[in-house]
């Protein structure tokens, strides 16, 4: 109340400039601390900020800013700036010198980030380092295109990979009370989404200015990501409890994912059979839509109308899916009905093709691989005991990773033929559904006495 008074003392004896020039400074500096405190309202809400998820959700908006400002520097040099057959070449290349080493990679990270459990803060900061430097040396080659931007590249995944592994590690030892493992990851992963809506448009206006500003923007981000990864709570590091787990093996001193039930590997191969699909979009249509831009569109339109229906139903998906858990919906029948949803529009999407269509599939892709994740997220945490559950979450991720990869392999190799495209997507959503959903409903109703977790 003293300093009130004596400001407004002040405010008197100050003459009418200095009272405006203060009145501007207070208007100007409003708008972003106010933005910063709505941020951080809602980033700790219900708990968050005191078990500290919530430092985790900020984190991994950072992470995912920094990973699409590489992402639109890398799509400018190696796909925009070249004629399409010329681009057709630069991506199969990228994808066989980062993608292709990538999938024997990324296998090991899982279980060599395993043994250092105590050290989780210094390697998502090594992780976020890594990076910052990676794009740094990339700033420099991303205008010519020239080889060394592929190894670059490659480091880039392999740390982004080995960020992802520890986050799922570390998201079980910030639960709040009275949150599930499904409800945590849906506000991380959505946090990571509208930081990758808002970075995107900042990437192609830095890409404007120069090609390499992109990629100084991403090294900003990531040393920021670096400091506050050092800067979460110490519990982050412990590793009480912990044993890793093996996905393919049937050991019984070894716990294993086959070992608790098949709901958790049905789920896992609908999954995989959705992010098969969502690389193979990626990279079909980006060259379809390039050679046959949606009806009275620019082509980085028509890809800009696709991506920005996929983004929006992928975060539709991950914000409703905490909101189906809480009404009792199995995740066995959320997994299954997906996987049903999305072939039905794949496959109409091939008889029907047309630009609807194709931006009909992408927002369904997106929303029904969201839930399917959220789901098994929830499998893995219902099913896979808990001392071994984060080391499972490692291994599930690796194996969706290399999904992705091998669909993004086929669009580059398929012709640009829209309905012959439609029809092998349709064709991955049906191996997937025929290997997982009866498998998937069975289990359902074996599971229908229990008791559904609350959210």
């Amino acid at each position: 109340m003293a300093a009130a008074r004596s400001s407004a003392r002040s405010d008197d004896h100050a003459g009418p400039l200095s009272r405006a020039g203060r009145a501007v400074g207070r208007a100007l500096h409003l708008p972003f601390t106010g933005t910063a405190r709505g941020i951080r309202k809602a980033t700790h809400a219900h708990g968050a900020g005191e078990s500290g998820l919530g430092k985790l959700i900020e984190l991994h908006a950072v992470n995912g800013a920094g990973d699409v400002m590489i992402t639109v520097a890398l799509a400018s040099t190696v796909f925009f700036s070249v004629p399409t057959d010329e681009a057709r070449g630069r991506v199969a290349l990228y994808l066989a010198i980062t993608m292709a080493p990538f999938t024997l990679l990324a296998p090991v990270v899982g279980p060599l980030l395993d043994r250092i459990p105590h050290g989780r803060r210094a390697a998502m900061a090594g992780a976020m380092l890594t990076r910052a430097v990676l794009a740094l040396t990339m700033s420099g080659a991303v205008a010519t295109g020239g080889l060394e931007l592929y190894p670059a590249a490659l480091g880039v995944l392999v740390a982004s990979k080995a960020y992802g592994v520890v986050r799922s590690a570390v998201v079980p030892r910030l639960l709040p009370p009275g949150f599930s493992l499904v409800k945590a990851n849906s506000r991380v992963t959505l946090a990571g989404l509208l930081a990758t809506g808002i970075a995107a448009p900042i990437g192609a206006g830095l890409q404007q200015v120069g090609p390499g500003y992109p990629l100084y923007g991403a090294c900003a981000l990531f040393l920021l990501g670096a400091y506050w990864a050092f800067r979460m709570p110490h519990k982050v590091d412990s590793a009480k409890g912990e044993r890793r787990v093996h996905l393919l093996t049937h050991g019984e001193k070894k716990p294993s994912l086959r070992t608790v039930g098949p709901a958790v590997l049905h789920g896992l191969q609908a999954n995989a059979a959705q992010r098969m699909l969502s690389g193979f979009l990626i990279f079909f249509l980006a060259f379809l839509l390039r050679e046959h831009p949606l009806s009275g569109q620019s082509a980085a339109l028509s890809l800009a109308i696709v991506g920005v229906c996929a983004g929006v139903g992928n975060a539709c998906g991950t914000a409703v899916g905490s909101l189906l858990r809480e009404r009792g919906h199995g995740p066995e029948v959320i997994i299954a009905t997906m996987i049903t949803i999305v072939l039905a529009v794949a496959a109409c999407t091939a008889v029907f093709f047309g630009g609807l269509m194709v931006a009909a599939l992408g927002a369904t892709a997106g929303l029904t691989q969201a839930l399917s994740k959220l789901s098994l997220d929830a499998l893995i945490q219902r099913d896979v005991p808990e001392v071994v559950r984060t080391s499972a979450f490692a291994r599930s991720e690796t194996l969706l990773q290399m999904a992705w990869v091998v669909g993004g392999a086929i669009g580059i190799a398929l012709p640009l033929n829209g309905t012959l495209g439609m029809s092998v997507a349709a064709g991955i959503l049906a191996l997937g559904a025929l290997l997982s959903v009866r498998g998937l409903l069975t289990a359902a109703r074996k599971d229908s006495g229990s008791t559904p977790e609350a959210a």
